[in-house]
């Protein structure tokens, strides 16, 4: 568990906040036409004091100061339909929502619609979580409105529905709090669905837009506009779980694990410890425990982003369950001693020699890793207890004289294998008998290792082996694959070109049949259809180099019902 504060502690650190922000106003107010030194200066000591709000917002004290004052604030009246209650982010995990409380004297639902001057309206049907009962149905209704425009007036109209169907309309006025970072409220969208194309439900979470200042989660809707921010404490958020307890799980740094609750409660705070710290990905096991990649610190060799790690959601408890140095001890002597850590930019000397990015836990056990540095498909069985190698997708040659080319998949077809995969997802098909299933990814078609520097990556088909992402004619590709183990083949049974990226990028298969691609290093996502045709694109400016993934969720049950 993170060490937090005493409660005394915490009320000094918010009295402090407070004051640093009435001194950076004045400053600001005093030094606006001054030198750039000073507009420099100013905006530094801004960005400071926001990192130290976010710090004390994941904290377990200022979350139970904040729930006890959102508590007081509420029940100091009776809050009916003509009394609504509304305070906005009230656990500073979402700038830009809205908590709203009322009761109704018969069983309702709720659904809401935000609207602002010059943004489309914003339409959802409001979870109310265990208040309600099998139908949606409370006297009781808690829930967030999502998606209010910052610094603008916000008009929010809550629909009341009966179990008759009878209705009731109240409005909220609110003015958009201000956000926190930069990022755009609206998206450029060089390509936009024609009319009449319905691109889905949910939210966009931009996971790992990461920034030199504060770092953030954002949800953008299927136009493009910001409907939400969330603060977390550096690095990135890679991707988010829903537990079956109500808790939203995600990444708020390289240290800490947090499951948030759907009012935007962080109600647990874990810290991985000082062993290791997280990279990349995470999954749920069947337990409901969290099974990481990670780096184990302080090692004799520097060998980076080359373990896997359980975190016990209940206890905080971290064990570790792999080291794939371990595993491939032959190949992983065979590299070159050299390579960064990705997790700290600023280390040296990194033994970066396999690079796990993705993990996808299996109902059995197993799981399927993707590895960037040997551009390899790697799958473990038992993981949780004792852990064996079972199968590998890739190109062999480049596990040249080890024992482990022994377990390559053979492929069944002519297509070229991936280079550098990002987001391998394990997707399962009731329609096909055991030991069949689909396996999709953002294969970046980058042909670079800096552990294999003698190794000729044009062996595979179309390769690029150029990092500018304007490289002429260079593509990333779409890939899904049918896996066969008990026929021990792999088969490409759908595969488009997309932007180019040859780092990062991810890509999602949605409930529509449309595909989801972020072409990470140019900022670009999209959405395709199964033949590739392009339906709509959005364009995100860079904090720095390259947006790591998006995915889109239907917060069915959490935030919208």
């Amino acid at each position: 568990m993170t060490p937090n504060p005493t409660p005394a502690t915490a009320r000094l650190r918010l009295l402090r906040w407070g004051a640093a922000v009435v001194s950076v106003l004045v400053v600001a107010a005093c030094c606006a036409a001054m030198r750039p030194d000073v507009a420099a200066t100013i905006r530094s000591t801004r960005v400071e004091q926001v990192n130290a709000q976010i710090e004390n917002v994941y904290t377990a004290d200022y979350q139970a100061m904040m729930d006890e004052r959102l508590a007081a604030e509420r029940d100091a009246g009776d809050h009916g339909l003509d009394d609504i209650f509304v305070k906005e982010n009230p656990y500073g995990t979402n700038t830009t929502s809205l908590y709203v409380y009322f009761t109704t004297d018969e069983p309702a639902a709720v659904s809401y619609t935000v609207a602002s001057e010059g943004y489309p309206d914003f339409r959802a049907d409001a979870c109310q979580g265990d208040a309600a009962d099998a139908d949606g149905y409370a006297t009781a209704h808690e829930f967030l409105v999502l998606g209010l425009i910052p610094d603008q007036a916000n008009t929010i109209t809550l629909t009341v529905t009966g179990r008759d169907g009878t209705l009731e309309e109240r409005v909220v006025e609110h003015d958009g709090p201000s956000l926190l970072g930069t990022e755009e409220v609206r998206l450029d969208r060089p390509v936009t669905a024609s009319d009449g194309t319905d691109l889905g439900g949910g939210l966009y979470a931009i996971l790992g837009n990461d920034s030199d200042d504060q770092d953030f989660m954002f949800y953008y809707d299927a136009e493009g506009v910001l409907r939400g921010e969330i603060p977390i404490l550096f690095y990135r958020s890679h991707r988010l779980l829903f537990d079956d307890d109500g808790l939203m799980w995600f990444s708020a740094s390289t240290e800490t694990m947090v499951g948030m609750n759907r009012l935007g409660r962080l109600e647990k705070i874990l810290d991985l410890g000082d062993r290791f710290i997280l990279h990349h990905d995470y999954a749920f096991d069947a337990d409901q425990n969290l099974v990481l990649l990670a780096t184990e610190l302080d090692r004799e060799d520097s060998c980076v982003q080359d373990q896997v790690i359980k975190l016990d959601t209940d206890t905080g408890e971290v064990t570790r369950l792999l080291d794939l140095g371990e595993m491939f001890p032959d190949y992983k002597m065979s590299t070159d001693h050299a390579g960064i850590d990705e997790s700290d930019l600023t280390a040296t000397g990194r033994w970066d020699w396999i690079h796990l990015n993705t993990i996808q836990m299996l109902p059995d056990g197993s799981a399927i890793f993707s590895a960037r540095e040997t551009s390899t498909i790697i799958k473990v069985d038992d993981l949780e207890g004792t852990p064996s190698l079972e199968w590998m997708i890739g190109e062999p040659s480049v596990w040249d004289g080890t024992e482990y080319q022994a377990t390559f998949l053979d492929k069944d077809g002519d297509f070229p294998d991936t280079g550098g995969q990002h987001s391998v997802t394990y997707a399962p098909d009731d329609s096909l008998p055991d030991g069949r299933y689909y396996l999709y990814m953002f294969d970046n078609n980058y042909g670079s290792a800096q552990t294999r520097p003698d190794f000729d990556w044009t062996v595979i088909d179309g390769v690029c082996t150029k990092y500018n992402v304007h490289t002429e004619g260079a593509a990333s590709q779409f890939r899904r694959y049918l896996v066969d183990e008990n026929a021990g083949t792999y088969t490409e049974v759908a595969s488009f070109d997309v932007p180019y990226s040859p780092l990062v990028s991810s890509a999602q298969q949605l409930d529509d049949g449309r595909i989801l691609i972020d072409s990470g290093m140019q900022g670009l996502f999209g959405v395709y259809d199964g033949d590739g045709t392009l339906v709509a694109q959005y364009r995100m400016a860079l904090n720095t180099s390259y947006i790591y993934r998006v995915y889109r969720y239907d917060f069915e049950g959490f935030y919208f019902a």
